[in-house]
């Protein structure tokens, strides 16, 4: 596996962690501005959407499964395709 591919596979990781532990300014520092979030039944929204929504639930704890579905690589660019269960 090549390290930049290593290197996202962790980002997932550490945001589960983040994510489980409620640490919301970790969760973000993870994620870049443009990022885009597809969920069913919803359309798609960006980082201050997540942030607005992370908020709303911190009195839920959160468990949740990461299946890492295509990396891509390009550059100094990449694209992931992650299915995530909560």
């Amino acid at each position: 596996m090549k390290n930049d591919e290593q290197a996202i596979r962790q980002v997932i990781e550490d945001w589960f962690a983040a994510s489980k532990a409620g640490n919301l300014p970790a969760v973000l520092d993870l994620m870049t501005d443009d990022v885009v979030f597809m969920v069913p039944g919803q359309k798609p929204f960006g980082k201050k959407e997540f942030a607005a929504a992370f908020k709303q639930m911190e009195d839920i704890r959160i468990e949740g499964t990461s299946a890492i579905q295509e990396i891509r690589i390009f550059d100094d660019r990449a694209f992931l395709r992650n299915h995530i269960e909560m």
